[in-house]
């Protein structure tokens, strides 16, 4: 999901500033950090810096935006959780987090436990795209060669237990084929392998690929929705070949348990009202995204159902970390 940072975030700065609640006296008190556990220019990290400068201004302090990648998200998101409950450190989050919690058994940290629900962000659906060297252009004759060279293909993600992963190995499984995972320490560094031809399958975000798929560097074979997408409206969905077939990547905003509800109030109706704006839902939509409204409770029995539907997903796909 690659946000017009420029544009969305001029917009959002002056609707923001009139925003002043009450959450706790002298919050906040110093610079807030916004702890992304992911690579430099990816889904999560562009939406973090979406939201920084507007809610600076309105909370009246700097949003600093942090990568602290590696271990696939855990080691940014265990030090979040590990932060003091005090509305200054938060996690950019996404259905990676509600994944681990059974790819990764020994996690430091339990999502739910260890972290509370602050907001929802958005949700964007992904594009199946392929190098033209694999010598498909439909998801039909995709898994027609898969299955008759099984084992054989390669697919690139940005990483174990990443949306991308967790589509593509559904995928698999739902298509009764078997396909090799090749996982990048980014979404860049896969896009990179894909164009090139070292990788010729890979699930990505629809705003990131689709240059490339215009510009004829590697092909698109379908969406990942329900229905066909705006942004590719010349692609079908992979459920038009394979029933059922679903997939999106979601993002969200955690901070450590603990944290005091008039601050997490108090942010919810902050983020709520820059999403809720005109620009933003503009910004959005030209990239893909839709925004997701939920109160704070929503959110939180969104994510306990997304565990157990990745729950699902993974041991139906039989995916392991590796």
């Amino acid at each position: 999901m690659r946000i017009d940072r420029r544009t969305g975030l001029i917009a959002l700065a002056g609707l923001a500033a009139p925003a002043r609640l009450r959450a706790q006296p002298g919050w906040p008190s110093r610079p807030l950090r916004i702890v992304v556990p992911f690579g430099l220019g990816g889904s999560a990290d562009i939406a973090a810096r979406f939201l920084a400068d507007p809610l600076s201004v309105a909370l009246g302090q700097p949003v600093v935006v942090e990568n602290r990648p590696g271990a696939g998200a855990v080691i940014g998101t265990d030090a979040v959780a590990k932060s003091a409950p005090d509305g200054h450190t938060l996690l950019l989050m996404s259905n990676t987090h509600t994944a681990n919690e059974t790819l990764l058994p020994a996690r430091p940290y339990v999502l739910m436990r260890d972290l509370a629900p602050v907001a929802a962000i958005n949700t964007a659906v992904h594009v199946l795209a392929v190098h033209g060297s694999l010598g498909v252009r439909t998801v039909a004759e995709l898994i027609a060669k898969a299955r008759a060279a099984p084992g054989t293909l390669d697919y690139a993600s940005s990483g174990p237990g990443t949306p991308y992963h967790i589509a593509s190995e559904v995928f698999a499984a739902m298509a009764g084929i078997r396909l090799n995972h090749i996982p990048f320490r980014g979404g860049n560094e896969a896009r990179t392998a894909l164009i090139a031809g070292q990788v010729p399958i890979m699930f990505d975000a629809i705003p990131t690929m689709r240059e490339q798929i215009t510009n004829g560097r590697v092909l698109g074979l379908a969406t990942t929705g329900t229905a066909r997408s705006p942004l590719l409206a010349d692609l079908p969905a992979v459920a038009e070949t394979l029933p059922g077939f679903e997939a999106a990547i979601w993002l969200g905003l955690m901070a450590p348990a603990g944290l005091p509800a008039p601050i997490a109030e108090r942010l919810h109706a902050e983020i709520g009202k820059l999403l809720a704006s005109g620009p933003a839902r503009e910004t959005m939509a030209r990239n893909g995204a839709e925004p997701m409204p939920m109160s704070i409770a929503e959110f939180d029995a969104f994510l306990r159902g997304d565990i157990e539907r990745q729950q699902e997903w993974i041991r139906m796909a039989k995916i392991q970390m590796r």
